[in-house]
């Protein structure tokens, strides 16, 4: 479920809003805001799709709980997704155009690369949450 929008890092592109298949977002004054959270599937489009990293959403959850955004800052989560999704991989290849029908492969690499990093950390890191990947049922 969709928890936080930074506004500090948001560059109010409004691409949130346009990809939100569940119209969670409102145009505000100077940002978006998250306006029906409660509307929201997890799908992660507003992540994928939000360059800035200004988006957090909580793979977790089901229902609205508080997110400690000092936390969520913190944990290196910003972004992750899209960057291990590889969503930003083919952008400046005028020959890849759309690469969305491949994200079977991209979601398998980046499983392989959070379970690489989730080995190496240091035991006192091993309680940070990590992100679910898709592994199974995903045509590539």
């Amino acid at each position: 479920m969709i928890a936080l929008l930074l506004s500090d890092r948001c560059t109010a592109c409004q691409r949130c809003i346009a990809v939100c298949p569940r119209n969670v977002f409102d145009p505000g004054p100077a940002v978006p805001v998250i306006a029906r959270p409660e509307d929201c599937q997890t799908c992660f489009a507003c992540e994928l799709y939000c360059q800035a990293d200004a988006l957090y959403v909580e793979p977790t959850v089901d229902r609205l709980v508080p997110v400690d955004e000092d936390a969520v800052r913190a944990s290196g989560l910003l972004g992750v997704y899209r960057r291990d999704s590889g969503w930003d991989e083919w952008q400046d290849d005028p020959r890849y155009p759309n690469q969305h029908w491949r994200m079977g492969e991209v979601f398998a690499r980046g499983q392989a690369d959070q379970q690489a990093r989730q080995a190496a950390r240091a035991p006192s890191l091993s309680a940070t949450p990590s992100r679910p990947w898709p592994d199974e049922g995903i045509p590539s």
